[in-house]
């Protein structure tokens, strides 16, 4: 059925014959996007004037305008109806009983309405009270009735608005600054609001509010067909909901993007982040181009008044050959021969980035279109440029963001073009792939006093998830890439070696602090071998820091630094010829012995609770308090099965996290002849304060004599909170790491994190009657990530088949 066919029956049928052909149209596979968007527009344009025609005979004076996005002749699925009926003032019963016949009709349908009704010089007011009103004003389109009443209104707000656009733009600037502020940067979002997010289609429609105005324009290469893209998403996220929704949530990603046809959600959020990028970087242009030319108009007169008249010159102050500072901007020297000179694009970043100043549009785009590719290698000036630019801090970003708009950053390093806008879907993880890369080389530009080439630090930085955008272990992808880029830009053979190091080992000592025993001589060994020197593993203990806290909030804390500083100086021992001893059996404290002798004598558990606390970095330079690394939990039990679980089960019943945990059997003297077993641990508490020691004592009794049901409490806490909707976790996977100790077999353990988790894990190696020598828990935003220390009965390491079958065994139970 053609669009006439449609219109045709939406007449003839009146409001069921509209819905009838607004199905259809909606049903059409064949049409898409744009055609669809106008076609439904068109569809309700005809509809509405129907109703409107009906209700005004003999009545003038009124007019049916749309206004928005409805103006814009754009109507999602799911979009609302902003409509306008204008009159002239003159019978307004009229109007009134007019606005009833059209306004009803589209509830009866179920389409959500935004209406009003306004004589001209009513919508003049409303729109220089409220700037929203305004900005719906400014796409005004007639669709019935008097046209010369909706022209004039038209013609009176574009008038207003570029009277008063020194005066509104800065509001405009600071109510699209409040919305980023609530709803963050679509280009980062797993769950975006296409609509209100920075970069989503409220930003695209100030943009043509800003250019309306006629004081500036917007950037519009690729503009237009980014806001396509992001209304092609929201049209398909409209049909696979059936709600009129712009957030583009996790369990909804996959249907969206078959809608579209594309491979997956992966791809559709490459494709939006893509989208929003544009939209942001003509964003940032175009508000500085404002504040450019507000500044200008009221310095202007002043320069006019001293200078006797005439057209000032604006000064141009001098930052590097062939690049020069203007207006607040960084741009190209009159002299500057970007087709002769192909460092200079990197030459006009780094002093952009020092000088903490935006790199000018019209200077990228020249580059853009001129400079030639750097040789292979890179001439030295290139390469210090660029570790000049990854050196300078937060404008680093900025600049950076400026040269990829146009191509550049592809254009120096095309394995960029793999992880650019490319998402990452773990809840630590706050940015994109480049945009971590680069908050890395930030973080990192930090601790270059801390190493003895910075400038490896700071490439490292940018390259240590290079290979992320390769199938397989992005590490060692990654190494292969960052060799290959290491000789392009020029360094010599032993730099090279030592970036490839740094990146196949970028999570090495995290991982080893995190989920390995330190006290084991192979643990050391084995992180001494792989970084090989001292000064690649000073690089490495900086990039391991400056890339976590880059991931996010949950990546770092004092307690994870205190443990890679710990392993840090072991392995720096090994390197300097000291060779671990073999570990002993610690001789147990006072306190420990005191407690365990009592945990004998009364046949039951005691233990004591003290905090730790981290004294604040000497680098600051200001006082601080203590940071608190947690809470040391001592507890001497009599030897008995069950104990781990136990434990687990009452820590977490009370709310509390486990950091570490050792678990040993202490011979007791021989005045007193048993064994009891000591649990060393360090737990914090999720929210509120610790639990008194007398309540975990008590518990703890009830757990160990059987009285007290865990699972069943831990069962019972999950279900009084309702679940949210979310994505389903991958499910538990267990593995037996090799040659990780020679005291111990070490078992890994990969899965979601929950209340509980370390208590069914105890159990099920409890069952498998093996012990628990240490362990070492780790927990990144849901996932754990726990390693145990077990040994068989008579504390060997277990033969590889039974650590196979345990492992087997413990993953059946977690994924059951």
């Amino acid at each position: 059925m053609t669009s006439t066919d449609m219109r045709t029956e939406a007449d003839d049928s009146g409001p069921s014959g509209y819905a009838a052909a607004r199905l259809r149209l909606l049903q059409e596979g064949a049409r898409s996007g744009p055609p669809r968007r106008a076609a439904l527009a068109e569809l309700t344009d005809d509809w509405l004037t129907g109703l409107f025609s009906a209700g005004t005979e003999g009545l003038r004076g009124v007019s049916l305008v749309a206004v928005g996005g409805y103006g814009r002749g754009e109507l999602s699925p799911r979009s609302d109806l902003d409509l306008l009926l204008l009159h002239d003032g003159s019978d307004s019963g009229a109007v009134a009983a007019l606005a009833d016949r059209i306004w009803y009709p589209v509830w009866d349908l179920g389409l959500a309405l935004d209406h009003s009704v306004r004589t001209p010089a009513e919508a003049r007011k409303t729109a220089g009270e409220d700037l929203k009103v305004q900005l719906g004003l400014l796409d005004a389109r007639h669709l019935a009735g008097d046209l010369g009443l909706t022209a004039g209104l038209r013609t009176a707000v574009l008038a207003d608005w570029r009277n008063q656009a020194p005066k509104r733009l800065p509001e405009l600037q600071e109510l699209c600054a409040e919305r980023a502020e609530r709803q963050g940067e679509l280009q980062y979002l797993l769950e975006p609001d296409l609509k209100e997010a920075r970069g989503g289609l409220r930003d695209a429609t100030a943009l043509r509010a800003v250019a309306a105005s006629w004081l500036a324009d917007a950037p519009r290469e690729g503009l237009s067909d980014a806001r396509r893209r992001l209304l092609d998403v929201r049209d398909a996220l409209h049909l696979a909901t059936g709600r009129a929704t712009d957030r583009l949530a996790l369990q909804e990603q996959d249907q969206v993007a078959a809608e579209l046809g594309l491979l997956d959600a992966d791809t559709l959020l490459r494709q939006v982040y893509e989208a929003a990028r544009v939209v942001s970087y003509a964003s940032d242009v175009t508000w500085r181009e404002v504040g450019r030319v507000l500044r200008s108009r009221a310095v202007r007169p002043r320069l006019r008044a001293m200078l006797g008249g005439g057209k000032p010159v604006a000064e141009r102050s001098p930052l590097a050959e062939g690049v020069v500072e203007q207006d607040g901007e960084v741009v190209l020297a009159r002299a500057a021969r970007p087709e002769r000179d192909p460092v200079l694009p990197l030459r006009a970043a780094a002093a952009a980035a020092q000088s903490g100043l935006p790199l000018s549009l019209h200077a990228v785009r020249r580059m853009a279109a001129a400079a030639r590719p750097l040789p292979t290698p890179w001439p030295a000036e290139a390469r210090e440029q660029l570790v000049t630019l990854l050196g300078s801090g937060s404008p680093t970003i900025e600049v950076w963001e400026a040269l990829e708009a146009e191509g550049l950053i592809t254009r120096l390093l095309p394995d960029w073009e793999r992880v650019r806008c490319r998402p990452q879907r773990n809840a630590v993880h706050i940015w994109t792939v480049d945009r971590h890369l680069i908050e890395t080389a930030v973080r990192a530009s930090e601790m270059t006093r801390r190493v003895g080439r910075p400038d490896l630090l700071l490439v490292a930085s940018l390259l240590h998830d290079i290979g992320k955008g390769w199938p397989g272990d992005h590490s060692v992808a990654g190494e292969i890439i960052a060799k290959d880029v290491a000789v392009r830009i020029g360094f010599d053979r032993a730099d090279v070696a030592v970036l490839a190091t740094l990146v196949r080992h970028h999570l090495l000592l995290v991982e080893t602090a995190t989920r390995r025993d330190l006290e084991d001589p192979a643990t050391v060994r084995s992180v001494a071998e792989a970084v090989g020197s001292q000064g690649t593993l000073e690089l490495l203990h900086a990039l391991t820091e400056s890339d976590a806290l880059a991931t996010g909030p949950a990546a770092w804390s004092s307690w994870r630094g205190s443990l890679v500083a710990d392993l840090v100086k072991r392995v720096a021992a090994v390197l300097a010829g000291d060779a671990p001893e073999e570990p002993e059996a610690a001789a147990p404290t006072a306190e420990q012995e005191r407690l365990a002798i009592e945990a004998f004598r009364t046949r039951g558990p005691v233990l004591s609770l003290r905090a730790q606390t981290e004294p604040p970095a000497e680098e600051t330079g200001t006082p601080a308090d203590p940071e608190p690394l947690g809470v040391e939990l001592v507890i001497a039990v009599p030897d008995q099965p069950g104990v781990l679980p136990a434990v687990a089960g009452v820590l977490a019943m009370h709310r509390l996290t486990v950091r570490t945990a050792e678990l040993r059997a202490l011979d007791l003297p021989d005045s007193v002849q048993g064994s009891v077993l000591l649990l060393n641990w360090r737990v914090a508490a999720e929210y509120g304060s610790l639990p008194q020691a007398a309540r975990l004592r008590a518990d703890l009794v009830r757990a160990l004599d059987g009285s007290l049901d865990i699972a069943a409490r831990l069962a019972e806490r999950d279900a009084a909170y309702p679940r949210r909707r979310g994505v389903v976790a991958p499910p538990a996977r267990v593995t037996v790491a090799p040659a990780a100790s020679r005291h111990a077999t070490v078992i890994e353990v990969r899965a979601h994190d929950a209340p509980g988790l370390l208590h069914r894990i105890g159990r099920a190696l409890d069952q498998a009657r093996v012990q628990v020598r240490s362990m070492h828990v780790s927990t990144l935003g849901a996932n754990a990530v726990d390693a145990f220390y077990v040994t068989g009965p008579k504390g060997a390491p277990l033969p590889g088949e039974e650590a196979a079958s345990v492992a087997r065994a413990l993953e059946e139970t977690l994924r059951g």
